[in-house]
């Protein structure tokens, strides 16, 4: 009995085998076929008669963006958000899969009628949650929406929405910091359409930090010899360690972008470019590197950025005395949150000033030291990851 189970065993594994081999072989000459083509012009162009779903997958998105102007609806100066989670959840509130939001700003949750690897697969309420960083703020206020989706059986996936979610915009807490030598009675007053909205007395030989407001558009330091002003941004704004002798607010300024160095996705950026000398930067496209978030979140215009290569310390300068107004900030990847940026500005042989600049992957810092006259910054980090540098602004 025992010879008699055995032979039925082997059989089966053999009848299995045979199974699967076939079913390989018939896989195969199905790709081959496909690969190769139909002999058969007649149906080239045909319009579909059996509409029913496929096997493949389709993306159910939701799109996250950086709200420059916070209005709460995306528009042409709002920037696509990379590295954002949402997460989706069903009709029942359990929850069903996560995902970030690549560098076109979608987070994408594949739909599949068919598909048992889909994280939507079948009719009913979903929700889709966007999880706020802290500090920042939903300006379209719809950060949790739901979506219903519907059996569609002629549709490529066999579902449909009614609708996709609508953009999720979300902006930064916006601050001013800095900090101030010793023995100095100074203001920095916040203004909003020429109007003062409030103002706080800085300390002496200590770091400030100020919360700036959303109607908040412009910042006026005045006082043993500190003053200075400064447009905002929609980013968070770090002065660094003010010193007498700013930049005057009517000398003429110049911003440096990285986008006409070359039309490849990476290129060193040459010597010559804007009339300084450049070392260890490179120019490249905001979507060349996969899943580098702050790439893509540091690019504030046109589509280009410049970096620290490999994270190793750079330069740019020339002879001639210039102005170092300002620079956008980012640390390169969200596994490099926190890293700290040292800028180390020089006239000459003199180190004249030097910051250090806590990064982010989500969005950039506007550093704006306003030095009236250097002629080397060199900018590293402290744990050799790369630094995100865009909008360069200088006085040349």
């Amino acid at each position: 009995m025992a010879d008699t189970a055995l032979v039925a065993l082997i059989s089966t594994l053999v009848l299995v085998g045979t199974i699967a081999i076939i079913a390989i072989a018939l896989r195969w000459r199905r790709k081959r076929r496909r690969a190769r083509g139909n002999p058969n012009p007649a149906g080239d162009y045909a319009a579909r008669v059996k509409w029913a779903p496929r096997s493949g997958k389709l993306n159910f998105s939701s799109f996250i963006y950086m709200d420059v102007d916070g209005d709460g609806t995306y528009g042409q100066a709002d920037r696509p958000m990379a590295g954002i989670v949402v997460r989706l959840y069903d009709g029942r509130g359990s929850f069903l899969a996560s995902a970030r939001s690549n560098g076109a700003g979608f987070a994408n949750f594949p739909m599949s009628s068919k598909r048992r690897s889909a994280a939507i697969r079948r009719p009913g309420s979903y929700r889709f949650s966007v999880s706020v960083p802290p500090g920042w703020r939903a300006t379209s206020a719809n950060a949790n929406q739901a979506v219903r989706l519907v059996e569609a059986p002629g549709s490529m996936v066999g579902l449909a929405g009614e609708g996709l979610p609508k953009p999720v915009g979300l902006a930064p807490g916006r601050t001013a910091s800095g900090s101030t030598p010793a023995r100095v009675e100074a203001t920095l007053s916040v203004m909003g359409k020429g109007e003062l909205l409030e103002s706080h007395a800085l300390p002496a030989d200590g770091a400030f930090r100020f919360p700036l407001g959303v109607d908040a558009d412009e910042i006026a330091i005045a006082g043993s010899g500190l003053d200075r002003r400064l447009k905002l941004s929609g980013y968070p704004i770090d002065l660094g360690l003010l010193a007498p002798g700013a930049l005057a607010p009517d000398a003429p300024l110049k911003s440096i972008g990285f986008d006409d160095i070359t039309p490849r996705g990476l290129c060193k950026v040459p010597s010559g470019h804007a009339g300084l000398d450049w070392h260890n930067l490179n120019a490249m496209s905001r979507d060349h590197t996969p899943s580098s978030e702050g790439y893509v979140n540091g690019n504030v215009s046109g589509a280009y950025i410049a970096y620290t290569s490999s994270g190793h310390p750079a330069e740019f300068g020339r002879a001639a005395p210039f102005g170092f107004h300002s620079v956008m900030l980012t640390a390169a990847w969200l596994a490099s949150e926190g890293e700290v940026a040292l800028v180390e500005s020089w006239l000459g042989k003199e180190l004249i000033a030097s910051d250090e600049i806590a990064l982010s992957a989500l969005a950039p810092v506007h550093y704006a030291p306003m030095l009236k006259a250097v002629t080397r910054i060199r900018i590293s980090t402290k744990h050799h990851w790369q630094a995100v540098l865009d909008d360069l602004t200088v006085a040349l």
